[in-house]
């Protein structure tokens, strides 16, 4: 027998991993007589944390560090990973994580947020590797290249999701500044020279302390920096608070604080003492005392203030504020959860996405729906969202029917453009200046600051940039669409980008091709023009920009952005595959311990499974992982046809029963099929045994619904326990047997 092909699978959080226990026994079992071995790795929140610590854990509790080992594996030929949605961890999940773990033993340390000692700075060192978007940088060894696959887009087109209606009068806009933003300062270079730079800050008074010592630049890298002048955000947020009580709408802030792990949470913790400014300046020594931290938000607050002989007092004065400024926008109206509660309820890109899909509307605390200012501080990404709500007042909501379609190209291998989730992001203590300078003392680049400004910089490597715009051109030319570079020439960092896509555009014969470079609210205005014309459009993108534009488009086309194809084709040949967004996986995850029904779409893991198993076909001369991919793209189109999808309700099909229809699916297409006839042998009985149970499965696991479930952990749950959960048909379960 050949040596065997091996797919690295990842298990990650929240409901794609309650998914995890239920799809990847299936997916073990049908690809083990094609000679491929599955390999699970845990790059969870929980498992990273673990990973990290082994020092403070028994024998039988340490762990891999999985997601290092991966990263190594990327830059490999070999690599195959499909890879799930992941917890990108503020600082309040990552304490919740702590606790848990510790509370099933694991004794890792606490997380130190103002380290005392040398032992606590190593400590939080360590978490820093955790938090944030920790996952993506290593495993993204090359750009992306994210679209709708034929059958998910021709789909939507025949059963169109709900939209929102868009009132022509809608009173909903964006807030962003117009001063003092990243946007507005950054300031950019190209590194002629391979050199080392280290970050610098020298106070007024004449203090130095280096923020980062010396690392490598690469010769053609291109290297930003930029500030947010917190006195501006402040002066811009009290504005925007006085817009939306003007115009009687909610106010709502949209940020990516997990992602952006070091600015957005001390950008969100300006709204929200912005917002309650009475409050804070008069209970500053009690807070103080109590160490809470506005960015943390208002649940931090109320839970260290719980106990309290002030509480009320303090609840009270909140509830004032609240009822006297304009509504809050609400993430969970039933529970009272606000839009300022938690930092990473936060996430723009969902967030954005749905308001544009629900006609510029968010819940208040009625659960109605209401107009929206929405703030969104920084103009490099407020003007396009802005592009957005004029568009749709405009000329009204999309229409799924009749829309064309947005792919995506977009720049992120080597950690391109990871704004604010990397070691190069920091508050300034005092006002002063940062310098970005080589090892001869050469002044790079250099950033007047005040005390509480947040300085960055961004490194953006040469070779990633080449290989994006040769995949750019390589989608326009098989995919015969215009593609749209959006670069801004307003900003620093995209002038520098222009002349570098200008110059590698020239090694590509784009003869018949139409390849545009545009400003980004341009871009999003010509698209949007487009669309409604049922064009397509390649949009191609840098790294935070991607991340927003493949939630926005999937969302108003298909209805959710978990249904796209995200694939990853690795520098170094190898092949990584995405399996879209989580951004509503904390919900699904409370409703399925709450009655026992999952309704996260595994529609992603089944199209990153196919093209993985396409790609192991074509590198490693596997003949039977053909087969497998060809079939199970005959059973995705089938089970979409089927509309086999979760529903959204006790007693409907869920997650589980969407994976068995699937393996149904797939069971009976590598039946019928006539190329190989070992496979066709092996499958036929598995496909007759699992048509003649399809009533019977499906009874065992609607009848698995309903009541409420104990996994025994939200970040670390019991293994035996999910998948007991999760795997409820025997029936099932004895069938699948049968191919191990």
């Amino acid at each position: 027998m050949s040596q065997k092909s091996k797919i690295h699978y990842t298990l990650t959080d929240e409901a794609p991993m309650l998914a995890t226990h239920s799809f990847l026994p299936i997916v073990q079992a049908f690809t083990a007589p094609a000679n491929i071995d599955i390999e699970l790795r845990d790059i969870s929140l929980a498992g990273r944390i673990l990973a990290n610590f082994p020092e403070f854990l028994k024998e039988d509790q340490k762990i891999p560090d999985a997601l290092t080992e991966l990263g190594n594996l990327a830059t490999t030929p070999e690599a195959n990973i499909i890879k799930l949605p992941n917890i990108s961890a503020s600082i309040v999940q990552l304490k919740e994580a702590i606790a848990e773990l510790q509370s099933h033993g694991f004794a890792v340390p606490n997380f130190p947020e103002e380290p005392q000692n040398e032992d606590e700075k190593n400590i939080k060192a360590k978490y820093s590797r955790v938090l944030g978007s920790a996952v993506n940088p290593v495993l993204r060894e090359g750009n992306s290249d994210r679209r709708a696959p034929k059958a998910v887009k021709n789909y939507a087109k025949e059963n169109p999701h709900k939209m929102g209606t868009w009132a022509s009068d809608s009173k909903t806009s964006v807030a962003h500044m117009n001063t003092g933003d990243f946007y507005g300062t950054e300031n950019s270079t190209t590194v002629e020279k391979e050199s080392k730079f280290r970050i610098v800050f020298t106070s007024n008074d004449g203090t130095t302390k280096v923020f980062k010592d010396f690392s490598n630049l690469k010769a053609g890298e291109v290297i930003d920096s930029s500030v947010m002048s917190l006195s501006s955000l402040k002066s811009f947020v009290k504005e925007a608070i006085a817009e939306a009580k003007e115009k009687n709408v909610l106010l709502s802030a949209h940020l990516k604080a997990t992602m952006m792990k070091v600015s957005d949470p001390i950008i969100f913790g300006a709204i929200v003492e912005t917002f309650f400014l009475d409050v804070f300046t008069k209970y500053s020594d009690l807070f103080k005392s109590l160490d809470i931290n506005p960015n943390n938000g208002l649940q931090d607050l109320y839970e260290k203030l719980s106990g309290n002989a002030q509480e009320a007092e303090v609840k009270a004065a909140i509830n004032a504020v609240l009822a006297n400024g304009p509504r809050v926008a609400m993430v969970n109206s039933d529970k009272g959860i606000t839009n300022f509660h938690v930092s990473s309820d936060v996430i723009v890109d969902a967030s954005m996405a749905a308001l544009a899909r629900n006609g510029g509307k968010m819940w208040n605390t009625e659960g109605k729906e209401e107009d929206t200012v929405c703030i969104i501080p920084d103009r490099t990404y407020a003007g396009f969202y802005q592009a957005v709500v004029d568009d749709m007042i405009a000329n009204g909501a999309l229409d799924p029917k009749t829309m064309g379609t947005v792919p995506n190209v977009g720049l992120m291998a080597q950690k391109a453009e990871e704004y604010g989730s990397h070691d190069k992001t920091f508050q300034v203590s005092a006002a002063g200046t940062v310098k970005i300078e080589d090892e001869n003392g050469t002044v790079l680049l250099s950033q007047k600051v005040e005390a509480g400004d947040i300085f960055r910089m961004c490194q953006t490597k040469d070779a990633p940039i080449q290989d994006w715009v040769k995949l750019a051109v390589t989608r326009a030319r098989l995919s015969d669409t215009p593609a749209i570079f959006w670069l801004d020439k307003g900003r620093a960092h995209d002038r520098e980008m222009i002349k570098k896509v200008e110059k590698y555009l020239k090694d590509y014969d784009t003869t018949g091709l139409d390849i545009r470079i545009m400003d980004v609210k341009d871009a999003m205005t010509e698209t949007l023009k487009r669309i409604r014309e049922g064009k397509d459009t390649i949009s191609v993108s840098g790294n935070v920009l991607r991340d927003y534009l493949t939630d926005l488009f999937p969302i108003l086309e298909l209805g959710t952005s978990a249904k796209m194809l995200s694939i990853v084709p690795l520098m170094n040949g190898g092949g990584l595959f995405e399996t879209g967004a989580g951004g509503s996986a904390p919900k699904h995850v409370e409703q399925f311990v709450e009655e026992g029904y999952l309704r996260w779409d595994s529609l992603g893991e089944f199209l990153a499974l196919q093209a993985s198993l396409e790609h192991l076909a074509q590198t490693q001369n596997n003949p039977k992982a053909q087969i497998l991919a060809d079939t199970l793209d005959e059973a995705n189109a089938k089970f979409l046809a089927n509309d086999k999808s979760p529903a959204r309700k006790v007693g409907q099909i869920d997650n589980r029963g969407s994976h068995f229809y699937l393996a149904l699916y797939w069971a009976q297409a590598l039946a019928n099929q006539t190329k190989d006839a070992e496979l066709q042998t092996k499958f036929a009985p598995i496909a007759e045994e699992m048509t003649a149970n399809e009533v019977k499965i499906d009874a065992e696991l609607i009848g698995a619904q309903g009541k409420p479930q104990n996994i025994g952990g939200y970040y670390h749950p019991s293994e035996s326990a999910t998948e007991i959960a999760m795997r409820p048909s025997s029936t099932f379960n004895s069938i699948l047997s049968k191919l191990n």
